[in-house]
């Protein structure tokens, strides 16, 4: 199991109800639907566009789905703490693994450098700016992530590295398997927005509500939709 559906898994477990559904579905993206006729032959094929790396909208993975801030009439999550744990962020071959991580607010995620070079790695988004300097094995340095939020992580000497830190308001998400699958466990019962989320493409949302007991099964196509036109 990738370690961001088993702290999902762990999470939910923590917060375990009597009166409570389980969440389920898939989400997958899809490009504009002229853009793939373009590809084929034309500018696409001479010498200056030929290398051209294009976008597989087929081949995106690493999307997450979770509740949106509180749910929507008389039932209320658990009011006891929810027990957060540790996470990792590996670095190896001069890449972060895994890509995404959603965690739940109060998690600490450690950066563990199995390399033989070293490497730095910060960010300077708003929910959690930090820089964690030169460093490498048998050093390992760690991160506190306590604010909502997108954290996007860099390495300051490898362009290639980077990931994102999604840190959540509660433990209700999940992130995709390898065919965009998604489950998301003990959610009490009640009425949420779900949202459906990819680093590259904006966000959906559905209104669903969850039962005492069984499935609710959502699923989603993200795309470059809803947004402002110039």
């Amino acid at each position: 199991m990738k370690p961001h559906l088993c702290a999902a898994a762990v999470l939910a477990a923590l917060s375990t109800t009597t009166d409570a559904g389980t969440l389920t579905g898939t989400v997958r993206a899809a490009g504009k639907s002229g853009a793939k006729a373009e590809s084929a032959g034309g500018q696409y094929d001479s010498r200056k566009f030929k290398f051209v790396e294009r976008i597989n909208y087929a081949e995106l993975r690493d999307f997450v789905v979770h509740i949106e801030g509180a749910p929507v009439g008389k039932a209320a999550p658990p009011s006891k703490a929810v027990q957060v744990t540790t996470q990792r962020v590996s670095q190896r071959g001069a890449q972060f693994t895994p890509h995404v991580l959603p965690v739940v607010v109060g998690t600490t995620v450690e950066w563990p450098n199995y390399d033989d070079i070293l490497h730095n790695v910060f960010s300077i988004s708003e929910a959690r700016p930090f820089d964690l300097q030169l460093y490498k094995a048998p050093v390992i340095k760690s991160v506190v992530f306590d604010k909502p939020g997108r954290v996007d992580v860099f390495c300051s000497i490898h362009k290639a590295m980077s990931c994102v830190v999604l840190v959540l308001e509660n433990p209700w998400f999940a992130g995709t398997d390898d065919k965009g699958r998604y489950t998301i466990t003990n959610v009490p019962a009640g009425s949420y927005r779900l949202k459906a989320w990819h680093e590259r493409l904006p966000p959906q949302v559905r209104e669903i509500t969850v039962p005492e007991s069984g499935e609710v099964n959502t699923d989603f196509v993200l795309g470059i939709t809803n947004l402002p036109k110039f």
